[in-house]
């Protein structure tokens, strides 16, 4: 499954608003940091493997530059594990058979 480009910026959205770097008790949004796109392309690549283990393998794939960029850590180093949960519940509906967050639901029964 491929996102299209909008979908792309859908989920780059989601991301950079929720999902955070902690540093010294600071939280650093992806989208503050310019690494919501990437971590979004990077999951896109990955849908095909399920929620779960695209949040790991893309966090894991992704690698951050750290202080004059000598130094480069894996971004799952640096998000808290209660993040992990909120990048699954964030990408969950990219991971369905349409590729496209559900429409709000309508309450009638």
């Amino acid at each position: 499954m491929t996102l299209s480009a909008a979908q792309l910026g859908d989920l780059s959205d989601a991301i950079a608003d929720r999902i955070y770097v902690q540093v010294a008790g600071w939280h650093l949004y992806l989208g503050d940091a310019k690494l919501a796109r990437p971590l979004a392309e990077e999951l896109a690549g990955l849908l095909s493997q399920g929620t779960a283990a695209a949040v790991r393998m893309a966090l894991e794939r992704l690698q951050v530059p750290i202080g004059a960029g000598s130094t480069r850590l894996p971004l799952a180093r640096l998000i808290p594990p209660g993040q992990l949960l909120d990048l699954e519940e964030i990408l969950e509906p990219f991971c369905s058979d349409t590729g496209r967050p559900p429409l709000a639901t309508d309450a009638r029964d």
